[in-house]
């Protein structure tokens, strides 16, 4: 494999919201203290003590439904399972996703013959490179199941966290700012970064996090794939921007279903193809 050129090596860090590299990172068992420490802070009011990782991969009992393949997936001492997906372009069905998703994470507990449904509790973190909420103005939002009127608990045994990175640049770096917050910030913003910015102290996560994603640390056939993978995000970039500003006389659908096309003649995958574009896999499919 050819390296690309040098021009689109980071300053210091790699963009970690790369679907692969965020897999390489919060995904590698060597890495659980980062995950753990992440964790702790996403979910404050559960003691996480250790984590152990599970496979990524979940198949469908039923044939012809649909089976799935999640970013990070792990359990703690307790049971408790984490279901943690990066979305880095955002989708119309993106909640519906997380919902079906986070099923799997409840079946696989569950002992065939069991006569008690008591399952540790299972939560789906969504980390997004985007924002669902208009005027936003929090960096977490956590759903549980609650009555429509009263707002009675249900269970907690299934919940969904959910984190707008992009919220993140309003409410980092203060004398006020929560752990998470910046935390947040720093996975927004590292490919920027030269070191950890002004307004944030240092940590043990904080520092993980930045020596985990400092290219210089990387073996070379890692740098030559990270590069190679720029230069993919760039081209992909330029295509959908030149798509969505074409769509002002088209229609922005048809220009976003016109470069899915041309993605699939050149090979791509359907998952690079959903993030690229935030088509589900489902109208993906059917451009083929």
């Amino acid at each position: 494999m050819e390296m690309v050129q040098n021009d689109l090596a980071p300053v210091r860090y790699i963009n970690v919201l790369l679907d692969d590299w965020f897999k390489r990172i919060f995904g590698d068992e060597s890495r659980s203290r980062l995950l753990l420490l992440a964790l702790q802070e996403i979910i404050p009011g559960r003691k996480i003590e250790s984590l152990r990782y599970a496979p990524q991969e979940h198949t469908n009992p039923h044939k012809h439904k649909k089976s799935i393949r999640v970013d990070v997936e792990c359990t703690d001492d307790q049971g408790r399972r984490f279901v943690v997906e990066m979305q880095l372009a955002p989708q119309h069905d993106f909640y519906e996703r997380a919902i079906y998703n986070s099923t799997f994470g409840i079946q696989k507990q569950i002992p065939e013959g069991a006569k008690a449904y008591f399952f540790p509790t299972v939560y789906f973190i969504g980390i997004m490179n985007f924002s669902l909420h208009d005027h936003a103005d929090r960096v977490r939002y956590h759903y549980k199941l609650r009555e429509e009127q009263s707002g009675e608990l249900m269970s907690d045994q299934l919940q969904y966290i959910f984190l707008e990175l992009p919220n993140s640049v309003a409410r980092a770096r203060k004398k006020e700012s929560t752990i998470l917050e910046n935390f947040c910030y720093l996975l927004y913003k590292l490919p920027e970064l030269d070191g950890l910015p002004e307004g944030i102290e240092p940590n043990e996560l904080f520092n993980l996090l930045l020596e985990s994603t400092d290219f210089s640390t990387f073996a070379p056939e890692e740098k030559i794939k990270y590069l190679n993978d720029m230069t993919t995000e760039r081209d992909l970039h330029n295509q959908i921007v030149y798509a969505r500003d074409k769509g002002v006389e088209q229609g922005i659908e048809q220009g976003v279903t016109q470069v899915a096309q041309q993605m699939l003649k050149m090979g791509m995958g359907a998952d690079v193809i959903s993030e690229a574009t935030g088509l589900s896999k489902e109208q993906i499919a059917s451009l083929k």
